[in-house]
């Protein structure tokens, strides 16, 4: 394998025209913008239904916390697939290149979505419908485990100069906007089927065939993606990586031979972010819609339609304050931001237990908590999909940031519902904060080891 790069500086990743090789910009932020979006709708719909739906049709054997700890452990099988699937995808997407593996990743997610909503449930085919379910949740995890790295080298390697955190910004916005599509969903649809999530009614609408709606439905946002990205070409990084003879035969063997450091940096780097976003989200929900301790729970008793709404509000602020952390990571730097973000993740996990103390909880405090959260997830997750592509070589590139992010997943987001249901039932809520802060200390120490990528050409990494 040769290692040189060209004696001539290297071009910027994109160029700085409106078009590279001939795609306009604008169809590349929409494609790279447009998968994320659908991946994450498809993520997300299953943690909804993991919370609302499966304790009941999949999981009904035992009390109601066995049941939804059975559930979640369903929903972190996901992550344990995404390494997997960034090996997978990060292998053919550094040997074949970014276009044709991010098709692979988008039905890979797209058709084991559409086969959950075709599931029978427990009831129907009894132990084998929880199983048939963990399948398609592991290839769903599959997918998504090759679609991140891909679309966000996809911004980042087509990026004008001194703009690669801005480009990449676009992939990110791709959270919110599943994650309002998914949630936004299943309110309509519990609001017009009458299902009160506090007293499930199994012989109901929804819980007959309502919740399978959303799951179905992401087969036409996979069609959509599909044609997007079938229009673009090859990024010219990755062109220019081919033409100077720089491919690899066994990626993931290369970036743990070559960039072992950076795989550890990455991923906890990430640990915070996937910490706090899944307990904003997926555990969140279970304590805002779980029983009070007036009822023998240790929930906050909010109405399942009335919590959707809330959380849907806050997704908003999570959605404007991605573009504002890919300005301040182009103005200002990758580190210096991220630590900053950090620090104050770091406090916010120390007012959990003034947040949410049962004592007076209303609409309006967890509201509140919802959005300081969700500003922060913004904060921190919009320069990701640039800090960790910049890490490593063209030729890793796509496995080695995959690996990273998807690690980062199963340490800090497959287990974090299952944790904080735990330490929420066990020890109150104040304790589900101080996991928090423990993760985002871990990640605060990897950002202070972690070099300054901003000023880096993506060509010259590794060299």
């Amino acid at each position: 394998m040769s290692t040189s790069v060209s004696e001539n500086p290297p071009k910027p990743e994109g160029g700085d025209a409106d078009t590279v090789a001939g795609v306009p910009r604008s169809r590349i932020v929409v494609a790279s913008m447009v998968g994320t979006s659908i991946e994450f709708y498809d993520f997300y719909i299953y943690a909804t239904a993991a919370v609302s739906v499966f304790p009941h049709l999949f999981f009904p054997k035992g009390n109601d916390t066995t049941a939804l700890l059975a559930s979640l452990a369903t929903f972190g099988l996901a992550f344990v697939a995404r390494p997997l699937g960034s090996i997978l995808f990060g292998h053919f997407g550094d040997r074949v290149g970014r276009k044709a593996t991010l098709v692979g990743s988008l039905l890979t997610m797209g058709v084991a979505t559409f086969l959950i909503g075709l599931l029978p449930t427990y009831h129907q085919i009894g132990l084998l419908a929880p199983a048939l379910l963990a399948l398609m949740r592991f290839c769903q995890g599959l997918g998504l485990g090759g679609e991140w790295s891909g679309a966000a080298l996809l911004a980042t390697e087509t990026a004008k100069e001194g703009k690669r955190a801005w480009a990449a910004m676009w992939p990110q916005l791709g959270a919110p906007i599943g994650f309002f599509m998914a949630n936004g969903l299943f309110l309509i649809i519990t609001l017009f089927m009458n299902h009160d999530n506090s007293s499930p009614d199994l012989e109901g609408a929804f819980l007959s065939w309502g919740w399978r709606i959303p799951f179905l439905l992401s087969t036409i946002m996979v069609m959509i993606g599909l044609y997007v990205r079938l229009k673009l070409e090859e990024t010219p990084v990755f062109a220019r990586a081919v033409e100077r003879g720089e491919k690899v035969k066994t990626p993931v063997a290369e970036v743990f031979k070559t960039s072992w450091r950076q795989l550890i940096i990455g991923t906890f780097v990430m640990l915070a972010t996937y910490t706090l976003f899944y307990i904003m989200t997926t555990w969140v929900l279970s304590h805002g819609t779980g029983k009070t301790a007036a009822d023998g729970g240790t929930g906050a008793g909010f109405k399942y339609t009335d919590f959707l709404v809330l959380q849907l509000i806050a997704v908003v602020f999570f959605a404007a304050a991605v573009p504002v952390s890919g300005w301040l990571a182009d103005r200002y730097g990758r580190r210096i931001t991220l630590l900053i973000i950090t620090g104050l993740i770091m406090v916010f996990g120390l007012t959990f237990g003034v947040f949410l103390e049962p004592d007076g909880m209303n609409d309006g405090r967890m509201l509140a908590f919802l959005i300081v959260g969700m500003l922060l997830m913004g904060l921190t997750f919009g320069p990701m999909s640039a800090v960790l592509p910049e890490l490593f070589p063209t030729n890793v590139r796509y496995t080695g940031s995959g690996i990273a992010y998807n690690t980062a997943s199963i340490l800090g987001a497959a287990v974090a519902p299952f944790i904080a249901v735990y330490l929420a039932k066990n020890y109150g809520v104040g304790w589900v904060g101080i996991y928090l802060l423990v993760a985002a200390t871990l990640t605060f120490v990897a950002l202070l080891v972690m070099r300054e990528t901003k000023g880096e050409s993506l060509d010259d990494v590794g060299a």
